[in-house]
C-alpha cells in the first residue's frame, strides 16, 4: 500500500520513472529560488489575498508557508510510512494557485537507515534551504521564515496522528529529533502537546486595517 493514500491533497503525489516528464509538468527548481516563476507566484498570491493594500512580505510569507507544507507532507509521510526521503532534485510541479498544487517524485526513493539524518539533508538543508534564501529577497524576516516551516511541519504530523494512528509514535520521535536541528530549533514550543510558534505568518496583516484573524499556533493569538 502506498503510505501517502488517503492523507489529503498536500502529501497526494505522483511518481515518475528516471525519464522527465513531459508538460504540463515542471521542474520544482524553478520556483525556490528568487526568479520570475517565485515572483508570479507571490503577485498572484497577493492579488488573490486583496491586492496592493496587501504587503508583499505578506503574500511572500503566505506563499512560503503552502511551498512549505507541500514540499514536507509527502516527505514525511514517506519518512515515518516507509523509511524512504524522496529526492527533490528529481521533483516535478504544476504551478497552480489553491491548494495543493501537483507534485511529482521519482518513484521507489530507497529506505533509510538513519531517517532523520537523510530527511534533515534532502529536504531542510536541500529544497527548503534554497526556498528560505530566495523569501529572503522579500523583507521576510529569518524568524517568520523558520516558523513556516515549524509550522506545516507540524501540520503534516497532526495529519498523520490523526489519519495514521498507529504511526504515532514513530511520527513523534522523527518530528521531535527534527525539531531539535538548527534549522528548527526555537522556533516552537509544545506544551501540554500544544504546538505554538514563536513567530507569526503575518496572515493577520492582510487585511486592509492589518488586524485579521490569527492562526491557531500563532504567537500572537
Amino acid at each position: 500500500m502506498n503510505p501517502l493514500t488517503g492523507l489529503g491533497p498536500f502529501f497526494a503525489v505522483d511518481t515518475h520513472a528516471a525519464d522527465e516528464p513531459v508538460r504540463p509538468w515542471h521542474p520544482l527548481s524553478e520556483v525556490l529560488d528568487d526568479g520570475p516563476v517565485l515572483r508570479e507566484r507571490i503577485a498572484q498570491n497577493r492579488a488573490v489575498l486583496g491586492g496592493d493594500f496587501v504587503e508583499v512580505r505578506v503574500a511572500a510569507s503566505i506563499a512560503h508557508l503552502g511551498l512549505a507544507a507541500r514540499i514536507i507532507s509527502p516527505a514525511l509521510g514517506l519518512a515515518v510510512g516507509s523509511g524512504a526521503v524522496p529526492d527533490y532534485s528529481a521533483a516535478w510541479w504544476q504551478p497552480k494557485l489553491g491548494g495543493a498544487f501537483p507534485l511529482s517524485l521519482k518513484e521507489n526513493p530507497a529506505v533509510e537507515s538513519d531517517v532523520v539524518t537523510a530527511f534533515a539533508e534532502r529536504v531542510l538543508r536541500g529544497p527548503l534551504a534554497r526556498l528560505d534564501k530566495a523569501m529572503a529577497q522579500f523583507s521576510l524576516a529569518e524568524n517568520v521564515r523558520r516558523g513556516n516551516v515549524a509550522s506545516a511541519l507540524n501540520g503534516a504530523v497532526t495529519v498523520l496522528w490523526s489519519e495514521r494512528p498507529e504511526w504515532t509514535q514513530r511520527a513523534a520521535g522523527i518530528v521531535g529529533a527534527l525539531e531539535e536541528l538548527p534549522e528548527l530549533a526555537g522556533t516552537a514550543t509544545r506544551v501540554g502537546g500544544r504546538f505554538r510558534r514563536r513567530s507569526c505568518c503575518l496572515f493577520y496583516r492582510a487585511t486592509p486595517d492589518r488586524d485579521g484573524p490569527k492562526c491557531g499556533d500563532c504567537v500572537l493569538a
